[in-house]
Order: C-alpha cells, then structure tokens, then sequence
C-alpha cells in the first residue's frame, strides 16, 4: 500500500494543502519551483497589473513545452521508422 503524504505547495503567494502518494513529493515540489521561477521572470520581464495574468503565461509556456516535446518526439519517432524500413528492405534484399 502506497504511503500517503499531506504536503504544502506555495504557489503565486498562495498555499495549497495536497495529499498525495509518497513516490509524487519530487515531482510536486519540483514543479512548484519552476513555476515560481517562471512567474518571477514574467514579473521582470513585463508589467503585469494581475497575478491571474501571470499564471496564465505560465501555464500557456508549460503547455507549449509539452506540445512541443510530443512533436519533436513524433518527428524522431518517424525518422526512426524510416531508418527502420529502410535497414529492413536492406535486410530483404540480400
């Protein structure tokens, strides 16, 4: 049975209670940390009158990250797919 934590994560001056599984803590903490770097380097970088304005870059940067790294993913996949049948028709003609 999983062990079971009650954390605290600050957020954007916010403090939000989490219960979760023990082997998640790293990843949590982790994220939290960036997005308090992220959310100092918006404050610096722009004007932002709205905290909510802020979170919302952050979380567009975060989501663009993850499309892109599905995309370059995809785009390896295939080029080693190409390799592949290209080895494989190799294979088959000897």
């Amino acid at each position: 049975m999983s062990e079971k934590l009650k954390i605290k994560l600050s957020i954007a001056n916010r403090v939000y209670p989490l219960t979760i599984e023990a082997i998640q803590e790293e990843g949590l903490r982790k994220a939290a940390k960036n997005i308090e770097a992220m959310i100092k380097q918006f404050e610096q970088s722009y004007s932002v009158r709205d905290k909510q304005d802020v979170l919302a870059m952050c979380a567009l940067q975060f989501a663009s990250q993850a499309e892109q790294k599905t995309i370059d993913k995809e785009n390896v996949n295939e080029h080693i797919e190409e390799k592949l049948n290209a080895l494989n028709d190799l294979l088959h003609s000897y």
